[in-house]
């Protein structure tokens, strides 16, 4: 069965957004992981994504996903409200809006994925969702040596977690780091 890895990435202070609700600070390094080995082991992972509603309007124009997107696999949207139009898809990539809850949307992210990682992109309520409900496999979190100092920090209000660290990479300057979530009983 697929494993849900979740995550973000976060300034050395633990922030995805700064004070005025911007996370440009934390991709400077954007047009370098586009076809980066961490990009690509990421897309070969990848068999289905699941993301909040709000970081998949982040696109602005939602057709673009089917053009551009560098995750070309079916997308589940968690969202309390689908769009009136559907954007468009093709033979890869397809949206599934999900109403019905987290659980319903990993279940469908999990049989999408197959034995490949469903893979959660963005939105920090969606993590932390996902982390209270028990139903991360694995955390990754991205650091980029930046210190924002105030702004929105991605696990206040989380459960305690035990954490096995699988590894750390440096990806530019990003240091990537992967925990396997320890599940408890």
């Amino acid at each position: 069965m697929a494993r849900l890895i979740a995550g973000m990435t976060v300034s050395l202070d633990g922030y995805v957004q700064d004070a005025e609700g911007s996370a440009a600070a934390l991709y400077t390094d954007l047009v370098d992981l586009q076809d980066s080995p961490y990009m690509r082991a990421m897309q070969d992972e990848t068999g289905a994504v699941l993301m909040g509603r709000r970081t998949f309007e982040m696109a602005g124009d939602t057709d673009s996903y089917a053009d551009s997107y560098e995750l070309q696999v079916p997308i589940f949207v968690l969202t309390h409200t689908p769009p009136a139009v559907a954007p468009k898809r093709n033979e890869r990539l397809s949206f599934t809006f999900v109403t019905d809850g987290v659980v319903s949307a990993v279940a469908q992210a999990a049989a999408a994925a197959g034995e490949r990682a469903v893979t959660v992109v963005g939105g920090v309520d969606l993590n932390r969702q996902l982390l209270a409900a028990g139903l991360v496999d694995e955390l990754r979190v991205d650091v980029m040596p930046v210190l924002l100092g105030a702004g929105l920090r991605l696990f206040d209000g989380t459960p305690p977690l035990a954490l096995e660290k699988l590894g750390v990479d440096d990806v530019g300057p990003r240091t990537s780091l992967r925990f396997r979530v320890l599940r408890s009983g």
